[in-house]
């Protein structure tokens, strides 16, 4: 997501060495400049950013590591602005949180992300209030992805006031003990002083912890100025980036915090649930400049991964049980990390090399499917037991009817996880093999890419 913004920070380095005078200098100096302004960040932020690399480079010696360390302080400086990072939880539960923004922003889907996120990775009881009475089928819409993704929700179908919803909610949520109240909030097309004033209501009614106002990264610099325009008038606390993904630039993150005066704390990286990362400056800047992020890599998966569940399927490894019911609850939890692109982009060096890798997609590429078809076409006891197909030419003709594929494709999706999960079992609490001895170990398999 970081892809072009990244890509000039390397050409921008690689104009300068180890020890080099000022005229490499202001070669390195244009080509960040060039590539900032290309990358729509705001013309403001571009000069307050080169000015502090090109006075505390030279302060400090004209070299490549002088340059990459002030480059990546005053990354971190303009990232920064007055407030909190992240999601911050009121000492006093639940915490009220409006969700506000113009129509068309993704309000609605981010309300339910960041719910998700909250029950997901921080443990935490979270109520969604569908306010939204404006737009038709906003209600709706919360309500099935709140079915789809076992979401607590709050909705009245009759209601006219938007602001008398809001209210019940609140008293609902305190009444049944939550942790967390998200309000899905009514937008529009532009700012008007009718949505404002229910607005106003809304936040003079309940007296929210936060405010977060949600912006569509790919509306560039015209996101910056409604943020500003929102914030005249309700103080919002924060800011949401969404669609974050579609933007080929990203210049826009770079630009928000620095120019509303007010901290970026979430990006929507993507279409489904689970894509909503937590904004926090340091870690974007180290993977902003292919360093990676290897302590919110940690943290995404240690927050999904039961270390019981770990622990039996680390055994059933070892004696070789690992079976078609395990590789799909295995499969479930690596969908809540969400986009395999952004968890790829959190390993140094691998950020430049996201470009080349096309899409990642684990749940919906054609050999993941085809798997879960033959599973959904076994009994529990094949699902449990995957050598009762290969001793059995008639249950693998009654998957492959069920699952609509080929005999010989189950035949050869069960070889291949028979053969996978022998070379786990070697591999278990030993030492990772050398490249001869990898490549005589599957030598003659035919992995999906």
């Amino acid at each position: 997501m970081f892809g072009k913004i990244s890509e000039g920070f390397r050409n921008a380095i690689n104009k300068i060495k180890l020890k080099d005078d000022e005229k490499s200098l202001k070669k390195a100096l244009d080509e960040l400049k060039k590539n900032l302004l290309k990358a729509d960040v705001h013309f403001k932020t571009v000069k307050e950013l080169i000015k502090k690399v090109e006075v505390e480079t030279k302060r400090k010696g004209i070299g490549k590591a002088n340059f990459i360390m002030e480059l990546e302080d005053a990354l971190t400086q303009i990232l920064k602005a007055p407030g909190n990072f992240g999601f911050v939880f009121s000492p006093k539960p639940p915490t009220v949180v409006m969700i506000t923004g113009l129509q068309g922003s993704g309000k609605t889907t981010t309300t339910a992300k960041l719910a998700f996120y909250l029950k997901t990775f921080k443990k935490k009881k979270v109520l969604m209030v569908a306010a939204d009475l404006q737009r038709l089928a906003a209600v709706e819409q919360l309500k099935q992805l709140a079915e789809a993704n076992g979401l607590d929700i709050y909705y009245d179908e009759f209601a006219k006031d938007a602001v008398e919803v809001v209210k019940k909610g609140v008293e609902f949520a305190k009444s049944k003990y939550y942790d967390v109240v998200l309000i899905d909030t009514a937008g529009r097309l532009a700012i008007d002083e009718e949505l404002m004033s229910e607005l106003v209501k809304m936040k003079k009614e309940v007296n929210p912890d936060e405010i977060f106002y949600v912006a569509d990264s790919l509306t560039g610099k015209d996101a910056i100025n409604t943020a500003k325009t929102f914030d005249e008038k309700l103080d919002i606390t924060g800011v949401i980036l969404t669609k974050y993904d579609g933007d080929s630039k990203g210049g826009v993150a770079l630009s928000i915090a620095h120019q509303a005066h007010k901290p970026l704390r979430f990006l929507g990286t993507g279409e489904k649930i689970a894509d909503l990362e937590s904004f926090m400056p340091e870690r974007i800047v180290s993977r902003l400049l292919g360093a990676g992020d290897i302590e919110g890599l940690v943290e995404k998966t240690a927050a999904i991964m039961d270390e019981k569940e770990a622990k039996k399927i680390s055994k059933k490894i070892k004696k070789g049980e690992f079976n078609y019911e395990d590789f799909i609850k295995q499969l479930e939890q690596i969908k809540k990390l969400g986009s395999m692109k952004n968890l790829l982009s959190m390993i140094p060096g691998m950020g430049g090399m996201l470009k080349q890798l096309g899409e990642i997609d684990l749940e919906n590429s054609d050999e993941i499917k085809k798997i879960k078809s033959m599973v959904n076409s076994m009994t529990p006891k094949e699902r449990t037991n995957p050598k009762l197909l290969k001793e059995s030419a008639s249950r693998r003709r009654r998957i492959a009817s069920g699952a609509g594929l080929s005999v010989q494709e189950v035949n050869r999706i069960n070889k291949q996880f028979q053969n996978a999960a022998k070379m786990a079992k070697k591999f278990a609490g030993k030492k990772i093999p050398n490249m001869n001895e990898l490549m005589n170990m599957t030598k003659g398999l035919n992995f999906p890419k």
